[in-house]
């Protein structure tokens, strides 16, 4: 029995990264040989055990042959003659198709160790075109290694198999968690790019697609087209350190203006009422959590309006905190302030502008904070006000305190 540890642990070490996974494959092995040595059995499609001593996970070294259409579609063989390198051909690519044995010695039969120093993503077998999740999995690296290309041939491949309808048989659950974490990379826009070059985003979310080729106005967008806007507010998003909810935010914000008729462009009147509706039908095909769903289809609503708030008076901007349910869910309202300025930020040459309404409104929502409800509840109550009055004395000390809050802004009256 030998064990040799693969993948991603190998390719990061080489690659002078920190390791945050360790996997291993065992080569000559049965299930009860790993049994009695202690390993504890978990794998439910192949078998994938826990090492007692370690708890990191060892699989059996395995062969694959497709059987149907999509992720699950797939039978697996595994017995003490088949070998390391049997095991590494079934794997995506060639950067995640090396070995280290126990001894130090890299086993590298694809020429991942080669594609690592060319920065390239390549295919290590045709097989690569029987499983479509590996389209995501290729464009999530390609958000994770922004220098590396995408070789001709495996571009290619996955073309052909999108032709074939290969990604129209993605499971909800596996796109979600491969957007999701491509998302969370550092270089999101690229995962956007690639599976548009091969023609993915397009069955997965025309929604997104659409908005390349349609313009904006020049003088609020330098970059024009609306999809190279979208990966510049993904870039912004990436710098800015903003959470998963926020980035998904910042993915569905301009959707509308996919649906915009041509005879309306470069604007895009009414746009994020169009955007709301089209958020909630993508966050409900892939069924995405609901702390994202809802942040994107706040920010959807809101985005224009956060962006003009420092023209707002004291009333539309209190009615602005109130949609937004900001008294009762400020995370979020920060949140969407966040994904507002990523907006505000993904445009050409203004990569690095001020954006004070994020700022701004965060005090305004400490101001209305600082009104102190129960006290006025109670001297409503003593006054012999009911009900609605109580509400409409609430609601007019938040205007008075957004009033003294502008008093100390310049600009302000």
């Amino acid at each position: 029995m030998e064990m040799f540890l693969v993948g991603g642990a190998v390719r990061d070490a080489l690659l002078g990264l920190p390791v945050q996974d360790r996997d291993w494959v065992v080569v000559g092995a049965t299930p009860k040989s790993l049994i009695d040595k202690g390993f504890l059995p978990v794998g439910k499609d192949f078998p994938v055990f826990l090492d007692p001593v370690t708890h990191e996970e060892v699989a059996l070294a395995r062969t694959e042959r497709k059987t149907g259409t999509g992720y699950h579609g797939f039978q697996f063989h595994t017995d003490p003659g088949v070998t390391l390198e049997e095991d590494l051909i079934r794997r995506d690519l060639t950067i995640n198709a090396m070995a280290r044995g126990e001894d130090g010695v890299l086993v590298d039969p694809y020429g991942g160790q080669r594609d690592l120093a060319a920065k390239v993503l390549r295919h290590v077998s045709p097989a690569f075109a029987e499983d479509p999740v590996r389209i995501l999995r290729l464009a999530r690296f390609a958000a994770r290694f922004g220098e590396f290309s995408v070789a001709p041939e495996t571009m290619a491949l996955m073309r052909g198999m999108v032709e074939a309808g290969e990604a129209d048989a993605l499971v909800a659950e596996r796109v979600w968690q491969e957007i999701a974490r491509g998302l969370m990379e550092a270089f999101p826009a690229r995962m956007i790019e690639i599976l548009r070059d091969c023609g993915a985003l397009a069955r997965i979310a025309p929604e997104i697609d659409r908005l390349f080729g349609v313009p904006q106005p020049e003088a609020h967008h330098p970059e024009i087209d609306t999809g190279a806007h979208l990966l510049l507010v993904l870039a912004a998003c990436a710098r800015m350190d903003a959470p998963l909810p926020v980035r998904y935010a910042a993915l569905c914000h301009d959707l509308g203006k996919g649906t915009t008729p041509e005879a309306e462009w470069p604007r895009h009147l009414a746009h994020e009422s169009r955007s709301v509706e089209l958020a909630a039908a993508m966050s409900q095909r892939w069924r995405v959590p609901s702390d994202c769903k809802e942040l994107a289809e706040l920010t959807a609503r809101e985005h224009t309006n956060v962006h003009r708030s420092l023209e707002l008076g004291p009333e539309a901007r209190l009615r602005l905190l109130e949609r937004c349910d900001a008294l009762r869910r400020p995370e979020r309202f920060a949140q969407m302030l966040l994904a507002c300025e990523c907006d505000a930020r993904g445009r050409a040459g203004l990569q690095d502008r001020d954006y004070p309404q994020r700022a701004a409104l965060l005090a305004d929502l400490a101001a209305v904070q600082s009104v102190d409800q129960a006290a006025i509840s109670a001297a409503a109550l003593a006054a012999g006000k009911k009900g609605p009055a109580i509400g409409q004395a609430i609601t007019e000390a938040r205007k008075a305190a957004l009033r003294n809050a502008d008093a100390g802004r310049p600009g302000k009256d």
